[in-house]
């Protein structure tokens, strides 16, 4: 269905309007990577018409680029999504735009998985719109630095950082306004940026797009966002926890529907809590399938020192209205802004996969009339939670209950499943290898 979103009369069209000579073709990988060639723009609307082959090897290998299955690394078929074509913020004569994989070997992409399930949403009677906000660290160091240091004792950039600082702001506001600025040329827009907790630490929510315009927005923030700050000398970090002694890094995903008639479907004004029918099914099917499917919104294993009791994170399946402490926030301030927020994804998770993870539970809850249990205003974080509720505590569970999981084999495919499940078992046993400082300090001269 959706090939027919592309137009390469258009594309052709547009990129002369533009003014573009030149085209940064990105293919996003597993880990939500913008893997960028840059192509003349007569080649990259050829490529527009005749397909974009491009090596499979993106999906077996790991984020550190090392391989993890016998192949020859053969071009597979791809696709240049012209309907994604935008201006590349660093340079006037460039455009840029997304690819993906097609066919069977594409099954197994995030980004076709996530078009697939707006699809479905599309044929339920529903439209999707949905926003990311994102958390990250700010560090002046450069790759070279990081290095040199060894990624130990970083120096911090603004680092008498205050949460919403004034002086932060005013000190560096116009690195800030140049960041909204590329992202403003790329159609992104950001609805605030503001200062966190932690030295250094930022927050920008993204304005909600409709379709997958919000996750190629998410996407396309987090790589230009690490791109502008390396440019002005600095390095972005968007891993879930960085320290013991501060702060996660959040990903929240707000997702709202609307029916064909264009009313918003999660609201029901007449209900105790302001949220419809429609919408506490898709409370209850992402409830009930949540810890089964956490890998695809907790990829990495830094993830999971986030989601970890007292670190300002869920650890079990629950929800409530403008709850902060629930996994799911129902937020009903007005009807037409009625959305469910999804606060377990982390800052480095893959928006792709966070998404369809939300959608396809979502829309297996409203399909099979799932009812969740009572919405609370508790703290979730001193809670002790059921224990069908509790999310597993690793990387390594999490792709076992995936791997196991009867419905996200159903929602999502065999392909997708079994080619995602590869790749977080192998990150996993990597992680397995390592001996930490903290491990050497607790146990060397003791044990």
């Amino acid at each position: 269905m959706h090939k027919a979103r592309n137009n390469s009369v258009e594309f052709e069209a547009a990129l002369s309007e533009m003014g573009a000579k030149s085209v940064h073709v990105g293919m996003i990988d597993p880990e939500g990577e913008f893997r960028d060639k840059l192509v003349q723009a007569d080649k990259a609307v050829k490529l527009a018409k005749s397909g974009y082959p491009f090596c499979e090897v993106l999906y077996f290998w790991d984020i550190a680029e090392k391989t993890y299955a016998e192949s020859a690394f053969i071009d597979r078929p791809a696709e240049i999504f012209t309907d994604t074509l935008r201006l590349y913020p660093f340079s006037p004569a460039s455009a840029l735009c997304i690819a993906d994989f097609s066919g069977e070997f594409g099954e197994r992409s995030p980004r076709n998985l996530c078009l697939r399930l707006l699809d479905e949403a599309d044929s339920m009677g529903f439209s999707v719109a949905s926003a990311f906000e994102y958390e990250f660290f700010l560090f002046s160091e450069t790759p070279e630095t990081l290095k040199a240091k060894k990624y130990r004792d970083l120096t911090n950039f603004a680092q008498g950082n205050r949460t919403y600082s004034l002086q932060t702001s005013a000190l560096h506001g116009e690195l800030l306004d140049g960041l909204a600025q590329a992202m403003n040329a790329m159609e992104i827009k950001l609805d605030a940026i503001h200062t966190e907790l932690g030295p250094g630490c930022f927050e920008v929510p993204l304005t909600y797009a409709k379709g997958i315009k919000s996750p190629d927005d998410a996407v396309l923030f987090k790589n230009f966002a690490k791109a502008y700050f390396s440019r002005n000398g600095l390095t972005a970090g968007f891993m879930s926890k960085l320290s013991p002694d501060l702060p996660g890094q959040s990903g929240h995903l707000h997702v709202s529907m609307r029916d064909r008639n264009g009313n918003p479907a999660f609201s029901d004004p007449d209900s105790p809590d302001g949220l419809s029918r429609t919408g506490r099914h898709f409370v209850g099917g992402l409830l009930k399938l949540m810890p089964e499917m956490l890998a695809m919104c907790s990829h990495t294993v830094n993830a999971y020192k986030r989601l970890v009791p007292g670190a300002w994170a869920p650890t079990a399946a629950n929800w409530g209205v403008q709850n902060r402490t629930s996994a799911v926030r129902i937020i009903n301030d007005s009807p037409e802004a009625t959305r469910v927020e999804f606060r377990v994804p982390s800052a480095d998770a893959n928006p792709y996969l966070a998404l369809s993870m939300c959608l396809g539970a979502g829309l297996y809850g409203i399909r099979n009339e799932i009812e969740p249990p009572a919405a609370s205003d508790e703290n979730f974080y001193l809670a002790t939670p059921e224990p069908h509720a509790v999310f597993p505590s690793d990387l390594g569970q999490a792709a076992e209950r995936l791997d196991r999981s009867v419905i996200a084999r159903e929602i999502f495919g065999d392909a997708f499943v079994d080619s995602f499940v590869t790749g977080r078992r192998f990150e996993y046993r990597e992680y397995q290898k390592q001996v930490s400082e903290w491990e050497i300090r607790r146990y060397l001269g003791i044990v």
